[in-house]
């Protein structure tokens, strides 16, 4: 019988038809022998054209372009998947849930082992060493949970987990030490890739496991991008983007505000601030009235500026008495408390808004938009559990994206406090002694000791690890020693963070118990046999209780301001490790900065090593006369100070950081000599 022809079947289109191009089949007949030289008779496929990738894809400079051509000799691959419905799906014989069982296991096995591709021989050498301990581990742990688990089919169950349980005790950690192996393998062949990379100043990048070019420029423009594209959506969703008037419920806050319904968030802001200057009332003595119509008038501005309030405000109109919180909550503006409460105006633009300060704008928010959701129930325990199920996972990108946009402001501004340096030829000397100057300058602010430690530690250490490897890829003495050091501080930090945690613990219990004493007194039972008194009314507390009640309560305030500088050590310890992860992340972007050459991208680690050194020096000085500022008394001043200056630029008021530094000043001495006028009474 003759062979069927070897020619292909016309090639099926997207409409389910065939292709013109494709050559019709031959008629089947006896194969003839091909003489030597000559042409096959088979149909040939012209290799694809080389594939163009533009760096500005991977991060790179546009214009410049990478080609990859597939190798010489090798056929381009090809797969078995049509457009046509009905057509076969198989892969190599294999049905469609072998298929997927076989792509879960793979997943499995990429959860279990460190496959993915490392960028140099160190990355190999700790990929590898994570599999074969992985895969020690999972042996061991189904030597001893199989026969378990068999074990409650009866004593043959047993016996069969167990064996199977001393297989996957000998197939796991072989497997583990031969994806160990091929890991190390692929980290070696990655070295020279790595080497060169290097060399054009590219970096590697985390999520796409490849080297790629990296611009602070264009990073910087696609997160403005972004928000502006946000911002429309927002505006968009709200229907605000034309600025014309819109069908909402209730309209009262607008005309407080003398905007339209369709006012955007500017416009809505500018009014606030333009109403709040006419109405407050420091200027309007003769108006009885003004500080009814201001008290309104931040209600309003509270719930417009918000985008979840004001969708709520608009579809349900305002919110009951018990709604969003009472006007202080309205107008407690975190960013504001905790940038007073620390002080850290001074070094924002070396690390940004504190992580501490966002979180809790965030908290706040999320609270204020699910007391006015109508499926939140407050009256549940379980509180959390609805605030994070409408909200974590957008509060997750949402901090995600606030921190990358904060880490590109931070390097934006440290390449321009270098710039004298790296790119007007400051002298070294010059340079550092300015460096000095404001590093002095910042440690005679509040904490300025702990910040400028802090900042100037983890800048010498980013600095030092980048010239080292710089110098000497992969052999530094200086690189590691850095990366040691920097270990070593990581290791401290969580170690501060969980002492610091444990006080609080403990004195929160402790001031919890106080204020449970105080709410079993106010609960003490009427004396037996008082006449009149409804069994089901709350009792009546006489004088004594009265007295008993005002004294406890004095004990748990005091415990309470006895426990602030433990608070303030958690705060702190929470801040001293988000300073250190976001300036890492700050310098790894200036010194990655492929809009710079490889020697300004040295000098610009030399500069911000400069800049840490001095910190570090006058910080440590500052460190030590700071004693002052963790005590009890200097805290609860702060505090106070902290939510006096948010009300008054809630208000409109305007206060520079040098008029909140004196009110803080002032506000410590009144309490010095209110404590030595007490203290010379009781003498």
């Amino acid at each position: 019988r003759p062979p069927p022809s070897c020619a292909p079947a016309p090639a099926p289109t997207m409409d389910g038809g065939s292709s013109t191009d494709t050559p019709a089949a031959a008629p089947a007949g006896p194969l003839r022998p091909v003489p030597v030289g000559a042409a096959a008779p088979f149909p040939t496929t012209s290799p694809p054209p080389a594939r163009t990738t533009s760096l500005g894809e991977l991060g790179g400079p546009t214009g410049v372009s990478t080609q990859r051509a597939p190798s010489a000799g090798r056929a381009p691959p090809t797969a078995n998947i049509s457009n046509n419905p009905g057509a076969d799906m198989s892969f190599g014989g294999m049905t469609d849930e072998e298929i997927e069982h076989l792509r879960e296991g793979g997943e499995v096995f990429d959860s279990l082992f460190s496959t993915r591709r490392p960028k140099d021989v160190a990355a190999g050498i700790s990929s590898g060493l994570k599999s074969i301990a992985r895969g020690a581990v999972a042996g061991a742990v189904s030597l001893v949970a199989m026969p378990i688990a068999g074990a409650k089919d009866g004593v043959g169950g047993f016996f069969s987990g167990l064996c199977s349980g001393v297989v996957s005790a000998v197939a796991l950690p072989a497997t583990g030490i031969a994806v160990g192996a091929y890991q190390v393998a692929r980290g070696i062949g990655n070295s020279a890739d790595a080497i060169s990379a290097s060399k054009e100043g590219k970096t590697w990048d985390e999520d796409k496991r490849e080297w790629v070019f990296y611009l602070l420029d264009d990073e910087r423009q696609e997160i403005e991008r972004e928000e502006a594209e946000a911002g429309a959506n927002s505006a968009s969703a709200l229907g605000t983007e034309g600025g014309d008037e819109r069908k909402v419920k209730d309209r009262e806050y607008y005309d407080l505000l003398s905007v339209s319904t369709g006012a955007t968030a500017s416009q809505i802001k500018k009014a606030y601030y333009k109403e709040a200057r006419k109405c407050h009332p420091d200027k309007c003595i003769g108006d009885p009235d003004a500080a009814n119509k201001f008290q309104a008038l931040g209600a309003a501005y509270h719930t417009l500026s918000n985008e979840q309030l004001r969708a709520a405000y608009d579809k349900n109109g305002k919110p009951d008495a018990n709604g969003a919180g009472g006007l202080l909550d309205d107008q407690i503006d975190p960013k504001i408390f905790f940038a007073v409460m620390f002080g850290s105006h001074l070094v924002e633009p070396y690390i940004g808004e504190l992580w501490i300060a966002s979180t809790a704008d965030t908290i706040l928010k999320d609270i204020g938009a699910a007391n006015c959701d109508e499926s939140f129930d407050p009256t549940t325990a379980d509180i959390g559990a609805q605030m994070h199920a409408k909200s974590s996972k957008e509060t997750r990108e949402a901090a995600k994206r606030k921190q990358r946009k904060r880490e590109v402001c931070c390097a934006t501004a440290l390449r321009e406090r270098i710039r004298p340096y790296v790119e007007e030829g400051l002298d070294i000397d010059l340079f550092a002694k300015s460096c000095n100057e404001e590093a002095v300058k910042i440690g005679q602010g509040a904490f300025g000791g702990v910040f400028l430690t802090a900042m100037g530690f983890t800048m010498r250490l980013e600095a030092e690890e980048y010239i080292g490897f710089r110098k000497a890829p992969f052999v530094s003495v200086e690189g590691h020693w850095a990366r040691v050091q920097k270990s070593a501080n990581v290791s401290r930090q969580n170690l501060a963070l969980a002492g610091a945690g444990l006080k609080a613990a403990r004195l929160g219990q402790q001031a919890m118990k106080d204020v449970e004493a105080v709410k079993r007194n106010k609960a003490r039972p009427a004396p037996v046999g008082e006449e009149g008194r409804d069994p089901a009314s709350p009792p009546v507390a006489n004088e004594e209780d009265q007295k008993i009640e005002r004294e406890q309560a004095a004990v748990a305030a005091e415990r309470l301001e006895e426990s602030l500088p433990v608070i303030l050590e958690l705060a702190w310890a929470f801040n001293v490790k988000d300073i250190d992860k976001t300036l890492k992340g700050v310098c790894r972007k200036l010194f990655a900065d492929a809009s710079a050459g490889m020697d300004e991208r040295l000098a610009r680690a030399q500069a911000v090593r400069v800049l840490g050194i001095e910190f570090v020096r006058e910080g440590e000085a500052a460190s030590a006369a700071e004693s002052d500022s963790i005590s009890a008394a200097s805290i609860k001043t702060r505090a106070e100070v902290a939510v006096m200056t948010t009300l008054a630029k809630a208000q409109g008021q305007e206060l520079s950081d040098e008029d909140t530094e004196n009110m803080i000043k002032q506000a410590k001495e009144a309490a010095a000599m209110r404590a030595a006028t007490k203290a010379a009474e009781a003498l």
